[in-house]
């Protein structure tokens, strides 16, 4: 099933903002989106990890796409849509894919099943059952240091020959076999997209065709430029905006988890909330102290 948009870009993985209680901000959620539009990114990657995916229930999700789907760019298809259906097993993916499909994404995403180890064969058959029933084009979510399951790259070729799947989402921070599959035998029409914030520059120098990034919910500036530079063959400006992602990385240094990094600094720049689902890792005062000493010294070095 060919996608009507080409999967590619910078897709950031939006947050979702929640208030203190746990319930979902709708009014943040578009806050936050229409902050990523306005800087040009190409898409947006809805209910993934940095959403907190996993954590939403089937009709929370809904309400999530329903209300980026009204958003004018994204109505038009100026700005196309990712949704995932992060779930323990194949079963339960098939389930809310076809439960979401109302709300027509431009692709879906499914990670590998998670709790249960799984071997390669196993998830041949995961992704095979997904995108011979996913109403919309499927993306291959390769993040094993939550699924703790790695799809290995011949798994990935073999399912980039699937008519259903669109890409791979690569958030392994394994680039050799990232560079192993760009410059392999390639599917034609399968993308490649970087999931490691710290590798977005080698990944587009590279050939890579896009980037998904929690990080850029913080600044998605850096990101925009840094993608077009690289079509641009501009190397020393690709390599500039990833130093610039790099000392943006700070904030996740500075309090160790990433999701609460995140959140806390759309709460720093007026577009979110530091509040997570599960509320035991919300930042503390002092961690959001430090988040905000990064984001000053970023916006003093970069410009607010």
């Amino acid at each position: 099933m060919a996608s009507a948009v080409k999967l590619g870009g910078v897709i950031p993985a939006i947050v979702t903002p929640m208030d203190e209680k746990g319930n979902i901000d709708l009014a943040l959620l578009k806050k936050q989106a229409e902050y990523l539009i306005s800087c040009g990114v190409n898409g947006l990657f809805v209910c993934g990890g940095t959403g907190e995916g996993a954590y939403l229930t089937t009709d929370e999700k809904h309400d999530v796409m329903r209300e980026i789907k009204r958003i004018p760019a994204v109505k038009n298809g100026s700005v196309f849509t990712c949704l995932a259906a992060i779930n323990s097993n194949t079963r339960a993916a098939m389930a809310e894919i076809k439960a979401l499909s109302s709300l027509k994404p431009d692709f879906f995403v499914a990670t590998a099943p998670y709790y249960h180890a799984m071997t390669q064969k196993d998830l041949i058959a995961h992704y095979e059952s997904i995108a011979q029933t996913a109403s919309a084009p499927l993306i291959v979510y390769n993040i094993p240091s939550t699924t703790h399951n790695y799809i290995e790259l011949d798994t990935v070729k073999t399912l980039s020959k699937l008519p259903n799947v669109a890409g791979v989402k690569d958030s392994s921070g394994n680039f050799i076999n990232f560079s192993r599959g760009l410059f392999g035998e390639r599917t034609q029409g399968f993308a490649w997209i970087q999931g490691e914030d710290y590798l977005c520059g080698p990944a587009m120098l590279c050939g890579g065709d896009g980037m998904v990034s929690g990080l850029s919910n913080a600044r998605a500036e850096a990101y925009v430029a840094l993608y077009r530079a690289a079509l641009a063959g501009d190397t020393k400006t690709v390599m500039n905006c990833q130093a610039q992602i790099n000392q943006l990385y700070g904030i996740i240094h500075a309090v160790g988890n990433g999701n609460a990094a995140i959140k806390a600094a759309t709460e720093y720049y007026g577009r979110g909330a530091r509040y997570m689902r599960t509320m035991s890792q919300t930042v503390t005062s002092e961690q959001y102290a430090a988040v905000s000493r990064v984001l000053a010294e970023y916006d003093k070095v970069y410009g607010a």
